[in-house]
């Protein structure tokens, strides 16, 4: 099956912790602090697959998690850093943040890898922490925690051609004719329900074509799937339109289409489009072509009689087709950056305090991981905290909002006694 939709949780690693070590070496009685540093916590990105065409690695596995970062030992050795977790998405990848909807990035280029979240820092050794006036730390950093978050990625084909139409019109079967593309075909509506691809050649030149599946009226609402189906035609540059001219009502069902794709997304009526009229090898077709051909044709829309069944008339539409993409604007050039593209990080000096019940609640992303960093167990790392917290203005603030000795105050997910302002 076609899997163009996939919801995921990616977990960087944590960083490794440092080491509180202090010297012990034979006739040097008073060694100094020799901790290492963690290593980095590993990163997740999506890297962008030219041989992936869906999002299938995704059906069953929908966690993922880099490699936590190693802990710093004695003799300021660090940590391993842990190992970065590369996950392949196929080109025409849109991945959005599953909680705002908010588009991180459209990937399209070939080769480009996205980095979505960042592993955690490791904590420092003890030897950073070592002063004229304290010269023997025993204390050391915690690793960060590596971020974490679920994302939505959603598939939107990349063809030159889409090929549109009512169910049943032929869709399928032109590809087959045109391309070597093998679509299951069958005299049933809605045989496709996914789309396919094909290398189609003409001449000198070639293009891509994918046979969209078909499109119902309430299409734009979700019929028949129809939401599935519309997102891939946003990025052809050009509409096969395939009509059934067997059909009742020919005009009317290239009215329908149309109309689903307008309210859907107004931009796509507007791509050119090349209108076939199948089934030229039955009499109700041809009967009805002239009729057909008048009224589109005054519309100034080109339009060509053919017949998949016995591949007649195919040649010169796709001549037309090709010409047509040889005249279009070249798509848009992807933007000029390196082969690693970078979120932006978010906001990390701002915080608030808030009453929460009896306790006092401080937010903000920098004091939060200043807290998960500080191993709070340690006498000497508890007063570096309140040293920091007081030069960073988050004391200021609490005694502001009306904290008292004794009051609980909650960052993250620690919860701290308040002792009043730092000496």
């Amino acid at each position: 099956m076609f899997y163009d939709r996939a919801k995921i949780y990616l977990q960087a690693g944590k960083g490794g912790d440092g080491s509180a070590s202090l010297r012990r070496e034979k006739f040097v009685p008073r060694g100094g602090p020799d901790g290492g540093d963690g290593g980095r916590g590993g990163s997740v990105y999506l890297v962008v697959d030219p041989g992936l065409n869906t999002l299938i690695e995704f059906r069953h596995r929908h966690r993922f998690r880099a490699e936590n970062g190693g802990n710093g030992a004695r003799k300021t050795r660090h940590g391993k850093a842990g190992e970065d977790l590369r996950l392949r998405v196929p080109p025409g990848t849109v991945v959005r943040d599953a909680d705002t909807g908010e588009v991180l990035r459209d990937l399209t280029v070939p080769g480009g890898e996205l980095l979505v979240v960042r592993g955690g820092r490791g904590g420092l050794g003890n030897v950073h922490f070592a002063t004229s006036t304290h010269q023997t730390p025993r204390f050391a950093e915690k690793g960060e925690l590596g971020e974490a978050r679920w994302v939505v990625l959603e598939l939107k084909l990349i063809a030159d051609v889409g090929i549109i139409g009512y169910p049943n019109v032929g869709k399928s079967t032109l590809l087959s004719a045109i391309s070597a593309a093998r679509p299951k075909i069958a005299d049933y509506p809605f045989t496709t329900l996914t789309p396919n691809l094909g290398v189609v050649d003409v001449g000198d030149h070639s293009f891509v074509a994918a046979d969209i599946p078909g499109l119902i009226e309430g299409a734009h609402r979700g019929a028949g799937l129809g939401h599935e189906f519309l997102k891939h035609i946003q990025r052809t540059r050009v509409l096969l339109h395939v009509l059934d001219g067997t059909s009742t009502d020919p005009l009317g069902d290239f009215r329908t289409v149309n109309n689903e794709m307008a309210t859907y997304d107004p931009s796509l009526p507007d791509k050119p489009q090349v209108i076939l009229v199948n089934k030229m090898d039955l009499p109700e077709a041809r009967e009805r072509w002239p009729m057909v051909k008048e009224r589109l044709t005054s519309e100034g829309l080109p339009i060509f009689a053919i017949s998949v069944a016995t591949r007649e008339g195919l040649r010169v539409p796709l001549e037309q087709v090709a010409s047509l993409l040889h005249s279009l604007p070249s798509p848009p050039a992807a933007p000029a950056e390196g082969p690693v593209i970078l979120l932006k990080p978010r906001a990390q000096e701002a915080f608030t305090v808030e009453r929460e019940g009896p306790a006092f609640r401080v937010r903000g992303s920098r004091v939060e991981r200043l807290v998960a960093r500080t191993d709070l167990e340690n006498e000497e790392a508890r007063e570096r905290l309140d040293r920091l917290l007081a030069r960073m203005g988050v004391t200021v603030a609490l005694e502001k909002a009306g904290v008292r000795p004794g009051d609980a105050v909650l960052i993250g997910e620690f919860k701290l006694e308040w002792q009043g302002s730092y000496d």
